[in-house]
């Protein structure tokens, strides 16, 4: 997943570290951009100090840095989800991708969406009928 597709979704992406915006350049310049082509597409925030990353629980104080952390944001300014991660387990684009698709359908259409779903399943329609009979209407995939 690239972050065409995230743009193709209206989605705004930035990067956040302690480290300051020079260090970023030169880890663009020597090491993203030769995994990335043509570096990172998005912009790298400088948070000195950890204020931020303090006020989204990431920041590591006896470390000094901000441990990897993903924040879906609405357009509301109102945190959908969180996901923060030691340092030796990386992410996983492919369920990013799926929880903002999931996130946008419920803001489109306010229906819930159901554990497993994908892009195009079976969703739920919120309603006093539907109280208590959930399992009539949706069973989660078989594992």
């Amino acid at each position: 997943m690239g972050y065409g597709k995230l743009q193709s979704l209206d989605v705004e992406v930035l990067a956040m570290s302690v480290d300051s915006v020079f260090s970023h350049k030169v880890w663009n310049e020597t090491e993203l951009g030769k995994m990335v082509d043509g570096g990172i597409p998005f912009p790298m925030l400088s948070d000195r100090g950890g204020k931020i990353g303090s006020l989204y629980g990431v920041y590591d104080e006896k470390a000094g840095v901000d441990i990897r952390g993903r924040f879906l944001i609405d357009p509301d300014g109102i945190i959908q989800a969180a996901e923060i991660l030691a340092p030796p387990v990386g992410r996983n684009p492919k369920e990013l991708l799926r929880q903002i698709q999931a996130f946008q359908h419920n803001r489109d259409t306010n229906e819930v969406i159901p554990s497993g779903w994908e892009p195009g399943g079976a969703t739920l329609k919120p309603s006093t009928a539907l109280a208590g009979k959930v399992w009539e209407v949706w069973q989660p995939p078989k594992e």
